[in-house]
Order: structure tokens, then sequence, then C-alpha cells
């Protein structure tokens, strides 16, 4: 009987021990919550009709494919016309930089030369060959009215005595006017040989060639600083407007900034989207994280504290996770979420970022959230 006595005594003491044991015992915190990744939400800056759509929900696209086309309506026209404007301003602007050209050089030199030398005839004055050629035109003229004042003489006696005819006297009246208008030119042509160049003809000269001068130098020194500063920002310009309208045209291919697949897509050709309106959502796979909620009492966390996740789809299986946010206003309980905790409680949202696990994991999977302090489970 005693020692039954004992053996029940045993046997409760070792109950009341378990029971205490299992009072102070520790436990982990496990919240829950569900896999996410960053949305990506892409659409054009330019806008228009949508001309091709190569995508569809759910697909998994690569990084640089293209996922929509847009119609490029007058942008095309617009990069030529640009294009065309450019290439203008370019070829001002290597005209102007590289100066006139050698036979510009060359041409502007002879103009000098010319002037000069007609400068230099212009102060000797005429040669006295030039002048005694004069004198002697002008004694040929001279005998030439001497013969035509002889001739009308004679043919003014032969008519007075009619025998000479009218056509005959008029013919030689002609003849000593010719020769007197003769000897005047050829006596005008001597006095400006023998009085020389006139002062405002060498003047004239002397400008011509200074002129002829300054444009030879231009030609040597080339274009102002200042012209090709301006050529130079009109291609500038140019080459920016073109830029632009190239951009503009690459907007019109909606393309994949990663590996990812399609959340979301309601698109058909013909229909206009907006610029700088999102047309199409991606998922990006690899940056997973969990949305958990942790209640007030077991707020000792830090962004930087590393924890577990669990998921159902894998069974007794870890992947590491690393805190990444912690909210500063509490909240309650999403109704979605479970927490060990009542849900009227206040809470505080965390953002839990999985470090490994990727490729297996995908958004929408239920996870639990392990988080390393470790709670007591009573008081």
């Amino acid at each position: 009987m005693k020692t039954r006595i004992i053996g029940f005594v045993a046997i409760v003491t070792v109950l009341v021990l378990v029971l205490m044991a299992s009072q102070h015992r520790v436990r982990p915190l496990m919240v829950s919550g569900f896999i996410e990744s960053d949305e990506i939400r892409l659409g054009s800056r330019v806008g228009g009709r949508v001309a091709r759509v190569h995508v569809e929900e759910g697909q998994q696209v690569t990084k640089g494919d293209v996922l929509v086309e847009l119609e490029p309506y007058d942008l095309v026209e617009r990069e030529a016309q640009y294009q065309a404007n450019y290439d203008q301003a370019r070829a001002e602007h290597d005209k102007l930089s590289r100066g006139f050209r050698d036979e510009e050089k060359a041409q502007a030199r002879a103009r000098v030369d010319q002037l000069a030398a007609r400068l230099l005839k212009l102060r000797n004055g005429p040669r006295p060959q030039e002048i005694e050629a004069a004198r002697a035109d002008l004694k040929l003229a001279q005998a030439t009215r001497d013969l035509a004042q002889e001739s009308f003489d004679r043919i003014k006696g032969l008519y007075e005595q009619q025998a000479a005819s009218q056509d005959q006297y008029d013919r030689a009246a002609k003849e000593l006017r010719a020769g007197d208008a003769l000897v005047v030119a050829r006596s005008e042509d001597l006095k400006l040989l023998e009085e020389g160049t006139r002062p405002e003809e060498i003047a004239e000269a002397e400008a011509q060639l200074e002129e002829a001068r300054q444009a030879h130098e231009l030609t040597l020194s080339g274009y102002r600083l200042e012209d090709v500063a301006a050529a130079y920002a009109a291609m500038q310009s140019a080459d920016a407007a073109l830029r632009a309208v190239r951009e503009q045209l690459r907007e019109l291919s909606i393309k994949s900034p990663l590996d990812g697949s399609v959340e979301s897509i309601d698109l058909q050709p013909g229909d206009l989207v907006g610029a700088n309106a999102p047309v199409i959502s991606l998922l990006d796979p690899n940056s997973l994280w969990v949305r958990a909620y942790v209640p007030e009492d077991k707020l000792n966390l830090k962004v930087g504290h590393g924890v577990k996740v669990t998921v159902d789809s894998f069974p007794g299986e870890e992947f590491s996770g690393v805190v990444t946010y912690v909210a500063r206003d509490a909240e309650f309980t999403p109704s979605n979420v479970q927490t060990p905790e009542e849900r009227s409680k206040q809470v505080f949202r965390i953002k839990v970022t999985i470090r490994s696990g990727k490729g297996r994991l995908r958004p929408g999977m239920a996870a639990d959230v392990w988080l390393q302090e470790q709670v007591g489970s009573g008081e």
C-alpha cells in the first residue's frame, strides 16, 4: 500500500513538473502572411494607338522583350525632317570651321594682283609710244580732213558751174564734216594722253585695291569665331531635336525591363493609350517579400533582423529572410491575416524580404515568418 502511495506521489510530481515546464517553455514567435513581389507598371511617354500586342496575362517574359507596339503616326516623317535639318546645320558648321578653300584664296590673291597692276598703270600714265601714236593719228586725221576739203572745194566749183550733181556735192560735204570730226576726236585723245591719268581714277583704283586686299586677308583668316559658334549652336539644336524624336520613336515599343511575368494587360490593336499612363503590369520574381503583422507586445524587431520563412508548398524546408520595413504606426489586424493573438489587438505591419528560394517561391503563396526573438508562452 505504501509503495502504491509513493508511486502515485512520484507520478503527480512528474506531471506537475511537466506542467510547470510547459508553462515556462519558450517558443519562437510566428506570424503569417502571403508572398508578394514588386509590381512594375509599364507605359509609354508618348502614347498613341496600339498597333500590336505580343503578350498575354501570366506569360513569362525576358528583359528586352517587346510587349506592346504603338503606331508611329507622323514621327517617322518628323525624324526625316529633323535629320535633314541636322545635316544642313552640320554642313554649315563644317564649312565655317574649315574656312575658305584654297581655290578661293588663290582667286582673292589674283584679284589683288590684278588691281595692283591696274593702279600702277594709272600712276605711270600713258607711255611715250602711245602719245606718239596719238600724234600720228592726229596728223593722219588732219591729212584726211585736208583731202576732204580739197575734194569739197573742187566739187563745189563744179556744182556751181552745174558740172557736178547734187549727190556729188552732198557726199563731198559729208566727207568734209567727217574729216573735221575726226580731227577733233584725235586731238582730244592726244590731250588726254598728254595730261595723264586723272587723280580721281587713281583714288578709285587705290580703294578697289585696298578692298581686294582686305577680302584676301579674310580668306586667309577664315570666318569669325562668333559665326562658327553660332553654327555650332544651330547644329546642337538640330541634333537635340533629332534625338528627342528618336526617343519618342523608341517609346513606341514598350519593352520589359526585367525577367518576369505579365500580371495584367487589357489591350487590343486599335486601342488608344494615353501618354505616361500604365498599360501593362509585370511581377518581378526576383523580388519576393512577405507582408506580415506583429503584435504590439511582441514588437522587438529592427530593420535588418534575419528571420526564417516557411511555406505550405515545401513542408519542413526553411527559407532565409530579413526584415526590411517596420511600420511606425499601429493598426488593427486585417481579416485575412492570422496571428496567435486576438484580432482586436493592435499590430505593426512589417515587410520581410526573402533572400533564398528564388525560382521556387511564387507570389500568392501563404507563408509563415518565424522571428528569431524567443518569446515565453506564459506569464
